[in-house]
């Protein structure tokens, strides 16, 4: 499992505070079992947000070799569609080994 980001720690946690206290808040709970479940709640939303934010790309040796959207200004204009498509894959292509 990656590690988790700055961004999606950051957002987790401000996610699980905001709710809990808007929770709490909204729902003018004061039994232990009532706090209990808000907090629940607010870890389970929080999880949620985190796991939802974007990774960032990882930019390999591969990334030159990725095709680009058409009429882009990385893209030559003189370049035709079949120049673009690459030729079938292998599984060991897709999945290179790195030691």
């Amino acid at each position: 499992m990656p590690r988790p980001t700055a961004a999606q720690l950051a957002y987790g946690s401000a996610t699980v505070v905001v709710s809990t206290i808007a929770m709490l808040l909204l729902s003018q709970t004061s039994t232990g079992v009532g706090v209990a479940v808000i907090s629940a709640a607010a870890l389970a939303l929080g999880l949620l947000v985190a796991l939802t934010v974007p990774a960032p790309r990882r930019r390999g040796r591969h990334a030159a070799t990725r095709a680009t959207a058409p009429g882009s200004a990385a893209e030559p204009a003189d370049t035709t569609a079949a120049a673009r498509v690459s030729g079938p894959r292998t599984a060991a292509a897709e999945h290179p080994v790195h030691h």
